[in-house]
């Protein structure tokens, strides 16, 4: 199984407290209205993000800070801190990486009006899992 992919699926199980399962992109494409991001800097240089619509999100947030109607900025934070604990994970499963890349700071985007551009020259792995039949897409971008 590829480290992405693992690292997904063990922070939804530990933060969401279900198990989420890789589908071909093409299956399910995501709706993103809401996208999270974490930088990479050191020994990995990049950008992890991951995307999903509205619902998706807030039934995200509900299951990792309980209630039944969260806030926008309680499903921000919620997918910002998800995102910052793949990012972790992933990092931490990668020989000589764990103390030698530091994160940024979670950025969240939300709206349907946006694309997502990189400048960033380099290899781009990407899976989407399914969260209650719902596609969420988790893509990481390392610079070379």
């Amino acid at each position: 199984m590829p480290v992405l992919e693992l690292a997904v699926e063990e922070v939804f199980e530990i933060m969401v407290g279900c198990r989420v399962k890789p589908v071909a992109q093409t299956e399910h494409p995501p709706n993103e209205e809401y996208t999270a991001m974490i930088g990479l800097a050191g020994a990995l240089c990049g950008i992890l993000t991951l995307s999903c619509n509205a619902q998706t999100a807030r039934q995200i947030a509900r299951s990792m800070l309980g209630g039944t109607d969260n806030a926008d900025t309680e499903v921000a934070d919620a997918l910002g801190e998800l995102c910052n604990m793949i990012a972790g994970n992933f990092k931490n499963k990668l020989a000589g990486t764990d103390e030698r890349c530091m994160l940024s700071v979670p950025t969240v985007i939300s709206g349907g009006e946006y694309s997502f551009h990189s400048l960033a020259d380099g290899c781009s792995v990407a899976t989407v899992l399914l969260f209650e039949d719902a596609p969420v897409a988790v893509r990481l971008q390392l610079q070379s």
